[in-house]
């Protein structure tokens, strides 16, 4: 099967399952665990901030960021398409009462003034605007990166009127695998960072929240309310710690595989798709006539797993189980069903 479902889906590799095994361990809830220790000091150091505290998903590093900057009645602001808004099961309103103030974004960038021109007055008949969020890469927009320049402008607004800055950032390693920028300085202009170890850099569990150390204390607190506390977690850190080691640097062939892809998809007759707008490793195409779930199906019978997000559009996403040899192979499969 030539999974290209989504980058959740790699599998740990030997050196990374003996990484896991040989793993010292403690009870993390008690800070105990090494392993644990030392990913969270890692990460927190790549991304040039005091602390970090290890979770088991990242939604739930998302949520446990929302909630240590926000009160019940808040509001926050964020793109329409987020995946913080859109796949996190109405967390904001469940977990930390908050409301969303969404923007519509291009590719799912926002700018400066659409965050000046989102803000509320400091009235008792509105929610009291206190966060705002970024998406680096935008999932829904196909892995677009939001650029630097645009994230600057914003934390300038932020700091203007006391807001706080969070980056939901899952795909963030591909972000600075794409630009060269560094992780560090991709993540300065943020209170709190999301980042997730088990997409393209292929551990199998979890996430990371980094930011300062009196902000990661109170993380710490709701990340035991929400059920996140692990004990020994070191297990599965280790191969987190393993990934970041030895895997961020290969997510650019995801990026070269995923052009590739697009420019093979491009030349098939009944796909619609725009090379440019492929900047990392997710590939979104659109098939005609309501088709995308037939097509899909038709596909996995061939042994190509892609995923139906719309009607009309499928994504696919390169990840480290899937070659170059095999994208050439998916094309065909693709064209040969197109034809069908």
């Amino acid at each position: 099967m030539i999974d290209l479902r989504s980058d959740t889906v790699t599998q740990p590799t030997p050196e990374m399952r003996q990484a896991m095994v040989n793993a010292p361990v403690g009870d993390d809830v008690l800070g105990d665990d090494p392993t644990v220790s030392a990913l969270e000091a890692y990460v927190a150091e790549l991304l040039g901030k005091e602390a970090a505290v290890y979770m088991p998903s990242g939604t739930m590093t998302n949520q446990v960021a929302l909630r240590s900057h926000t009160q019940p009645g808040d509001e926050i602001v964020l793109e329409a398409e987020a995946h913080i808004y859109y796949y996190e099961g109405g967390g904001p309103a469940a977990l930390s009462g908050v409301s969303c103030r969404l923007l519509p974004g291009e590719g799912g960038v926002f700018s400066a003034a659409a965050v000046k021109g989102a803000l509320r007055p400091r009235d008792p008949h509105f929610p009291r605007t206190q966060l705002v969020c970024i998406e680096n890469t935008h999932n829904r927009s196909g892995g677009r990166i939001f650029p630097l320049e645009t994230i600057q402008s914003i934390a300038k607004v932020c700091q203007e009127q006391d807001l706080r800055l969070h980056m939901d950032g899952a795909r963030f390693w591909n972000a600075c695998a794409a630009t060269g920028i560094s992780e560090a300085d991709y993540a300065r202009p943020f209170d709190t960072v999301s980042v997730c170890f088990s997409k393209g850099l292929g551990a199998p569990v979890g996430s990371a929240l980094v930011g300062s150390a009196a902000q990661m204390q109170v993380a710490r607190r709701f990340r035991k309310m929400f059920g996140g506390g692990m004990r020994q977690a070191g297990m599965i850190a280790a191969g987190a710690l393993y990934a970041l080691e030895h895997q961020r640097d290969r997510l650019v062939e995801d990026h070269e595989n995923a052009q590739q892809l697009a420019q093979g998809l491009q030349g098939i007759k009944g796909v619609v798709i725009d090379p440019a707008a492929v900047e990392t490793n997710i590939v979104n195409f659109e098939v005609p006539d309501d088709s995308a779930e037939a097509v899909v199906k038709e596909l996995a019978q061939d042994g190509v797993a892609l995923l139906a997000s719309g009607p009309c559009t499928i994504r696919a996403v390169t990840n480290l189980m899937v070659t170059r040899q095999q994208i050439d192979l998916a094309v065909e499969a693709i064209a040969q069903t197109m034809r069908r």
